[in-house]
């Protein structure tokens, strides 16, 4: 993928470096519960974060300010290239669309919506509007979950998790919590999950659909990128990562989407570039 000499400016807030806080009980217990909550029980990442939130201490909860501006470092560089074209994109498909705030962070950090760990992945808060990434994640992405390491397949997280903020801005998500509210057991409210987040992944492939269009060619797919992202979308399914986690799968828990339909919503918003083509509540 060709990002390197793209606009910057994707309202970055870097709190690499600053640390996590203090965790009641031990860093590996929380971590156990952020996994366990995020991939076996089906709870949203605010959900987990609220959790983990009350077993913290000292100022683990609280919101630290970070440095704001683009990174120096490479890494860092790349989440503010390609923040910046999919705010460019999303400002060009909706005209109320305001970009979110980026946070990086390292191991945990205070959230509008509770205390954030690496270990739940990357995540939208919508009580804040911030996109929370720990860039180990790209890593632990190949190693543990066996993704792909391509830029391309990075920058799919990065725009799943801005299409929430869409969802965000549009009122859909917020409509998707009142479902879940009124649902009549718990694996109606995850199926109303999981149509939130395949849109997600048509959402980020409609960005890429149109990212070079947005930088005039500076952020740009290059041959190979699609097999890479579908690559990784298939990896992270619901099926794929419990079946790593705990040796079987158990559907009813399903709160993102199995392999396949994590695929073929992001492959539909490539092919398509259209946001009415993500109808994922109509399925």
């Amino acid at each position: 993928m060709r990002w390197q000499g793209g606009r910057k400016g994707g309202n970055i807030e870097d709190r690499r470096g600053m640390g996590p806080g203090k965790v009641a009980g031990g860093g590996i217990g929380v971590i156990i519960i952020a996994l366990i909550g995020y991939f076996v029980l089906g709870m949203e990442p605010e959900e987990v974060a609220q959790i983990v939130g009350s077993q913290s201490t000292g100022n683990a909860a609280s919101t630290q300010e970070g440095v704001r501006g683009t990174p120096e470092d490479e890494a860092g560089q790349f989440v503010d290239v390609i923040s910046a074209n999919i705010n460019d994109v999303w400002s060009q498909e909706l005209r109320s669309y305001t970009a979110p705030t980026v946070v990086l962070y390292e191991q945990g950090t205070g959230t509008g919506c509770g205390y954030g760990q690496a270990a739940m992945g990357p995540f939208y808060c919508p009580a804040d509007q911030t996109v929370y990434l720990d860039l180990g994640f790209w890593q632990d992405m190949q190693t543990q979950l066996g993704a792909s390491g391509a830029d391309f397949a990075k920058a799919y997280v990065i725009a799943h998790e801005f299409g929430h903020h869409v969802q965000k801005l549009t009122g859909t998500s917020d409509a998707v919590r009142k479902l879940q509210q009124a649902a009549d057991s718990q694996e109606e409210a995850n199926s109303w999950s999981v149509a939130l987040e395949l849109q997600a992944d048509c959402y980020a492939g409609v960005w890429a659909a149109h990212a070079a269009e947005a930088s005039d060619g500076a952020v740009a797919l290059e041959a190979g990128d699609v097999e890479e992202g579908l690559r990784t979308a298939q990896a992270i399914g619901d099926d794929m990562i419990q079946k790593r986690m705990t040796g079987k799968v158990t559907p009813e828990a399903f709160t993102h989407g199995t392999a396949d339909q994590r695929v073929e919503w992001l492959k539909r918003g490539l092919t398509t570039g259209d946001p009415a083509a993500c109808g994922t509540f109509s399925q």
